[in-house]
C-alpha cells in the first residue's frame, strides 16, 4: 500500500486526477476500521489532513462554510452557536475520536448512521466539491449522498466542506443507541427551527438508505404554530395531541429495517418519540430566551 502526503490542496487535487482511485484519508476513523478488519485494501491512499484548505471554517455572507478537515472536537470548541452540530459531533465516539475525526470523513463515507449528516440535512447544506484545475462545484445534500455508504463526487473530486445559510431560531439533535456512549444511532433526528421564514426541517438518520427528511411533518409544524399563535408569541406552546400528530407524521417519514442494532418497528418508535422531544425543547428554548431579553 503506497500513501501519498500532498503540502497543498493543488497538489492532491493533481493526484486524484492523476489516479483516481486514491482513497482520501484524515483523521481514517472510518477508514482504518475497514482496513484492520480487512474489508478494504486501496492500493494508494492520499493523506489531506494537512491541508489548510480543509482545516478552516468561516462566515461569508450569511453563510457558514465548514471545511471538510475541521474536526468534531473544534466544532465543539468553535462553533457553539450552531447547537445541533456541536450536540451532534459530542455524540461521536470517544474523546480520541473526536479529536480525529471529521465531518468530512462522515460525508465520504455517507452511512446513514453519521451523526453530522442529519444536522447538515436539516441546515438544507450544500456539499462543496474540487477537482484539478481549479474546479470547482456544489451540490445539495440530497443530490450528493445518494445511497447507504455511496455519495456523487466524482473519482477525481475531494469534498472541500459543507456550506448551509445561517439562521435564527433553536434546533437539537437527538440519537437512540444500545448505550450512552461511544454508540452507532439505532435513529437520530436533527430538527430546525426557522423563526425568519417560519419553517421547519427535520432530518432522520439511521431509519433509511441515506438521510431522510420529513416533508409533511415540517408543514404540520408550520401549521401547528400558526394556529397556536406561537410564531408571534414565544410563551405560547402546542397541545400534548399536536406534539402526538408531530411524532407520528415524523415517524411516517422513516424507511427502517431490522438488523442487528434495531427492528424496524423499534426505529420508527424511537423517530416519533425524538421528535416530539425535539419539538418540545424548541420550544422551551424559545421561552428560555425571551425571559432572558
Amino acid at each position: 500500500m503506497e500513501v501519498l502526503l500532498p503540502r497543498t490542496l493543488e497538489e492532491a487535487l493533481e493526484i486524484k486526477a492523476a489516479r483516481p482511485e486514491a482513497v482520501p484519508i484524515a483523521g481514517g476513523t472510518d477508514l482504518m476500521v475497514e482496513l484492520n478488519f480487512d474489508r478494504r485494501r486501496p492500493a494508494l491512499m492520499v493523506d489531506v489532513s494537512r491541508l489548510p484548505e480543509l482545516r478552516e471554517w468561516r462566515r461569508e455572507n450569511g453563510t457558514v462554510f465548514l471545511g471538510a478537515g475541521v474536526t468534531f472536537t473544534r466544532i465543539i470548541r468553535e462553533l457553539p452557536e450552531f447547537v445541533p452540530l456541536v450536540q451532534a459531533s459530542r455524540t461521536v465516539g470517544s474523546p480520541q475520536i473526536r479529536n480525529r475525526g471529521t465531518v468530512g470523513g462522515n460525508l465520504g463515507t455517507a452511512s446513514p448512521a453519521g451523526d453530522a449528516l442529519p444536522v447538515l440535512a436539516a441546515y438544507d447544506a450544500e456539499i462543496v466539491l474540487a477537482a484539478a484545475g481549479g474546479r470547482r462545484r456544489a451540490l445539495p445534500w440530497h443530490q450528493f449522498l445518494v445511497g447507504p455508504k455511496r455519495h456523487a463526487a466524482a473519482p477525481d473530486e475531494l469534498i472541500l466542506g459543507a456550506r448551509w445559510g445561517i439562521v435564527r431560531g433553536p434546533g437539537s439533535f437527538s440519537k437512540v443507541g444500545p448505550r450512552n456512549a461511544m454508540v452507532i444511532a439505532v435513529a437520530s433526528l436533527c430538527l430546525v427551527m426557522d423563526e425568519g421564514a417560519r419553517a421547519f426541517r427535520v432530518a432522520l438518520g439511521s431509519v433509511g438508505p441515506t438521510i431522510l427528511r420529513a416533508p409533511e411533518a415540517e408543514a404540520f409544524a408550520v401549521r401547528a404554530l400558526a394556529d397556536a399563535g406561537a410564531w408571534d408569541d414565544p410563551r405560547a406552546s402546542l397541545s400534548p395531541p399536536a406534539l402526538q400528530e408531530f411524532g407520528e407524521r415524523v415517524a411516517a417519514a422513516a424507511r427502517p429495517i431490522d438488523d442487528v442494532r434495531g427492528t424496524a418497528a423499534y426505529r420508527r418508535h424511537a423517530c416519533a418519540v425524538l421528535a416530539r422531544r425535539a419539538l418540545a425543547w424548541a420550544f422551551e428554548d424559545r421561552r428560555s430566551t425571551s425571559r432572558s431579553s
